[in-house]
């Protein structure tokens, strides 16, 4: 359906068979024949219901007649039913052995390409400096700008390299360097990397790291300078502190020795780093704290002090979109008063420092920091946030019309195929009932945003009633002998009997009510998420 999101393969065919994608063939056998007596149109007399049944059935073996192929089970996984219909499925041209693996290894070799193409990892900054006392004075704004790129591509499942070069222009002076990165993955646990440079820097080095254990690691390299001849030699050791938090300690030996002490911290909510380094004619440290205010925005404050920086940096980004992100900072310290702007999209980024005075008034400071904070949260309140929020409500609102028929034929499917579950699935609610075992009592399938505002009303409006989806029928009829209800990680849910997408597009949950032992419990999972009832975790 047109906006689907994107996201893991739907794979409708093994939820259709309700099998996990790891299922053996014996699995899709035995569910394909319990699926296959529940939809047999030969066991109903109705007419009405011998149309349902036929074309459930229909659905029933398409799904086992390509699961239970191992060639075109293959095909479906890699290309999905869009594969097996446009002619990558291993048709009757194809019958011998050796034709047959002749293709799928055609097909094989097309899917590592399509990996290869997606290892192939471009990147790049350009850095603009301008300068608002220097365009006052009549010198023009450019301070100076530096490029750097870089190109990383995997040569193989162990090797890759990476091919950069930087250029830098500031005033009358300027440079440049080549860069070249060749890695090879000795084994699991160690990695060899050869490093070349011509230009302004020019070097040859290599470096080399190894895992001592499953929390620690080790870095040596060495590199000599081909301008003075010079030879540094470093040492970097790594230690995984906690699940969100690390540290590392690294020793450089040359002609500017230091030793550097760092630590970093990072989770869904906050990331953290410090670093204090101590050279032989100088030292630094520094601290950084980021704190994401939600999916889209952050907030962060930094700071710089050595023997020749003295500086503190706040500011906040926000994310556009799954691929860019947008920064805005104030920096004040001994080398003047800046703002600085950042644009992230994938690999690439652009950075522009704007110098705002080489002097360290208060007032000018304090204006240079609350004026362009003000007008930031009063365009984000009355302009930013009601043009999203309009512009999300009409893509929602043109998406609902663009597929409204097809949600009305899937919901109409759905309802006609749990038609044939409800006299088995009532017959399963009355004797668990009388045992006190496994009962849904409710459960909807549908829009996230619905649901959780369902939540928070306690009951589903009218607006949102068509975003979900009640599948309390089909989800009874799935509870097996053992009194268990077991939906398949990686298995999208919408493919399930009894269930259908009541909103393309938009991210979906699985809201299910249920008792067990005469006790309420009450779960949420995602779309593509594993579902295991019942769980004591779950009680109300």
């Amino acid at each position: 359906m047109d906006g689907e999101e994107a996201g893991p393969p739907k794979r409708e065919l093994y939820a259709l068979l309700q099998v996990s994608p790891e299922a053996t063939d014996e699995d899709i056998r035995k569910a394909y024949r319990h699926w296959a007596q529940v939809y047999h149109p030969d066991k109903y007399q109705d007419f009405h219901m011998q149309q349902i049944a036929t074309e459930n059935f229909q659905r029933i073996c398409q799904a086992y007649e390509i699961l239970s192929d191992e060639y075109k089970r293959q095909i479906y996984d890699i290309y999905g039913m869009e594969g097996i219909n446009s002619g990558l499925e291993l048709g009757p041209k194809l019958d011998k052995v050796e034709e047959l693996k002749a293709e799928l290894e055609r097909l094989r070799k097309r899917k590592e390409e399509e990996k290869m193409l997606a290892h192939f990892r471009p990147s790049g900054t350009i850095l603009s400096h301008l300068s608002l006392p220097q365009f006052l004075d009549g010198d023009g704004i450019m301070r100076g700008m530096a490029m750097s790129s870089e190109v990383q591509s995997q040569l193989s499942k162990r090797t890759a390299i990476a091919i950069g070069g930087n250029l830098e222009v500031n005033e009358n002076s300027g440079g440049g360097a080549a860069s070249t990165v060749l890695r090879h993955q000795l084994s699991p646990v160690s990695s060899i990397e050869f490093i070349a440079s011509a230009g302004l820097r020019a070097l040859i080095g290599v470096q080399t790291t190894r895992n001592l254990s499953l929390h620690s690691t080790a870095t040596i390299a060495i590199a000599k300078s081909l301008r003075d001849g010079s030879i540094n030699l470093s040492n970097t050791w790594t230690r995984q502190l906690s699940e969100t938090a690390n540290g590392n300690i690294q020793l450089l030996l040359g002609p500017e020795s230091s030793i550097a002490v760092g630590w970093q911290k990072k989770h869904e909510k906050m990331s953290a780093s410090g670093e204090l380094k101590i050279g032989t004619s100088s030292f630094a440290a520094s601290a950084h704290y980021t704190h994401r205010f939600s999916s889209k925005s952050h907030g962060r404050i930094a700071g710089r002090f050595g023997s020749t920086n003295l500086e503190v940096e706040v500011g906040g980004g926000r994310k556009l979109s799954n691929f860019s992100t947008v920064r805005m900072l104030y920096t004040i310290g001994i080398q003047g008063i800046f703002w600085k702007f950042e644009l992230h999209r994938g690999g690439q980024k652009l950075i522009i420092p704007m110098l705002l005075s080489r002097h360290l008034n208060p007032v000018f400071a304090t204006g240079a920091f609350v004026i362009p904070t003000s007008l930031y949260f009063l365009l984000k309140k009355f302009v930013v946030k009601p043009y999203y929020l309009q512009r999300e409500k009409q893509k929602t609102l043109e998406n609902k019309e663009r597929n409204s028929a097809q949600v009305q034929e899937a919901r109409a499917a759905a309802e006609k195929a749990q038609q044939l579950l409800k006299i088995v699935a009532n017959r399963k609610i009355s004797k668990h009932l009388e045992t006190n075992e496994l009962v849904i009592t409710k459960a909807v399938y549908g829009s996230s945003k619905a649901l959780k505002k369902a939540d928070e009303s306690r009951e589903v409006n009218k607006e949102s009633a068509s975003e979900v989806f009640d599948v309390t029928i089909p989800l009874n009829f799935l509870i097996n002998d053992s009194g268990q209800l077991k939906l398949h990680e990686g298995v999208r849910k919408s493919g399930i009997m009894g269930f259908c997408d009541p909103c393309p597009g938009e991210p979906k949950l699985l809201h299910v009510e249920f008792t067990y032992g005469g006790k309420r419990f009450e779960v949420e999972v995602d779309d593509y998420a594993a579902l295991l009832i019942p769980q004591e975790s779950h009680r109300v």
